[in-house]
C-alpha cells in the first residue's frame, strides 16, 4: 500500500493497492474519494466539470457528511445561543481534511478537527477520523468520531456514494424494506412502487437492520452496501438524466439535530465508532432480470 500524488493542479492523490486496485482523493476537497478503481473497473460515478467549478456542489466521489445528514430547518440552539444555520449535509465535505498511510491498518486514514470556522455553526471541540480499507473486491469505512468539548455533542454522520450504472432500465434492486419515506413529501410509500421511478429522479430514506444491494445486469456487478446499526439508514437519490445511482449510508434522518431523531450524543471526551462497507460481486450478465 501507498499514497502517490496523481494531479497537483487539482490536489488529486492516489491510495493504490496495486495498478488495478486503488482509490483517487481530495484532501481539501472534503476529503472526497472521486475515484475507485476495482480491477480496472470504474465503481464511482464522477462528474469532473463540477469538481473544477467551485461555485457548483460536487456530484460523484463519496462525499462525507458531518454534523448534519440533509437539511436543517434552523441551526442549532446551545445553552442558550442560537447559531446560524448550517449548510445541507454539514460542513465536512467542503473542508480540507489531513491524510496519512495507517500502516496498522494498511488503510488510508482521513481526519478532521474543528476549527474557527466550524465553531461559528457547531460549538464543539471535535475530531473525525476515517480509515478506509481496499481489501479484494470491496471497500470499508471505518470512522471514529472524538468529542473533546465538555459537553457531550450531538452528531448526525453519513456517506454519500455515487455509483456508475449503465442505464436505470438495466437496475434491479434487491433486499430493501417494505415502506420507505419520500423525502421530498415526508410521507410514507411502498418502497418497490417508490423504486420504479427511479428513472424520473427519487429521494427516499429506509430504516433496514440487512445489507441493501442493486443489481446492474449490463455492467455485470452487484453492489451491497453494509452498515450495521446505528449507521443503518439507508438513502437512495437519483438525478436523471445522470447515469448514477446514490445509496447513502445514514446515522440519522434530516433535522434530527433540531427534533432529536435519532439524534446521537457523545459524552464528554468520548467517541463513538460506526462502519460500512461496500461490496462488488461480478454476476452472469446472461442472467435474467
Amino acid at each position: 500500500m501507498e499514497i502517490q500524488l496523481v494531479n497537483n493542479e487539482n490536489n488529486i492523490f492516489r491510495f493504490l493497492k496495486d495498478d488495478f486496485n486503488y482509490i483517487d482523493f481530495c484532501p481539501k476537497r472534503g476529503g472526497l474519494v472521486t475515484d475507485w478503481t476495482l480491477y480496472g473497473k470504474k465503481i464511482l460515478y464522477f462528474d469532473q466539470n463540477r469538481f473544477l467549478d467551485r461555485s457548483l456542489s460536487i456530484r460523484g466521489g463519496i462525499p462525507i457528511l458531518f454534523p448534519i445528514c440533509g437539511s436543517a430547518d434552523k441551526g442549532l440552539s446551545i445553552s442558550g445561543t442560537n447559531y446560524p444555520l448550517l449548510p445541507q449535509h454539514g460542513f465536512a465535505r467542503d473542508m480540507s481534511w489531513q491524510y496519512k498511510l495507517n500502516n496498522e491498518k494498511e488503510s488510508l486514514q482521513l481526519s478532521l478537527n474543528d476549527n474557527e470556522f466550524t465553531q461559528k455553526y457547531y460549538p464543539f471541540s471535535f475530531e473525525i477520523k476515517i480509515d478506509i480499507m481496499i481489501n479484494l473486491n470491496f471497500l470499508i469505512y471505518e470512522v471514529e468520531i472524538f468529542n473533546y468539548s465538555n459537553n457531550q455533542m450531538p452528531i448526525s454522520f453519513g456517506l454519500h456514494p455515487y455509483f456508475n450504472i449503465s442505464d436505470f432500465k438495466n437496475i434491479k434492486f434487491q433486499d430493501y424494506p417494505l415502506v420507505c419515506i419520500d423525502q421530498k413529501r415526508n410521507n410514507l410509500q411502498l418502497t418497490a412502487d417508490f423504486l420504479r421511478n427511479v428513472n424520473k429522479g427519487i429521494d427516499l430514506l429506509m430504516y433496514s437492520s440487512d445489507p441493501l444491494s442493486f443489481t446492474d445486469y449490463i455492467l455485470g456487478r452487484k453492489i451491497t452496501l453494509i452498515n450495521p446499526y446505528p449507521f443503518n439508514i439507508n438513502v437512495i437519490w437519483s438525478d436523471p438524466p445522470r447515469k448514477m445511482i446514490c445509496i447513502e449510508p445514514w446515522t440519522s434522518p434530516r433535522n434530527s439535530l433540531i427534533n432529536g431523531l435519532r439524534k446521537i450524543l457523545i459524552p464528554s471526551h468520548s467517541s463513538k465508532s460506526f462502519k460500512a462497507s461496500i461490496i462488488v460481486d461480478d454476476i452472469d450478465k446472461n442472467l435474467d432480470k
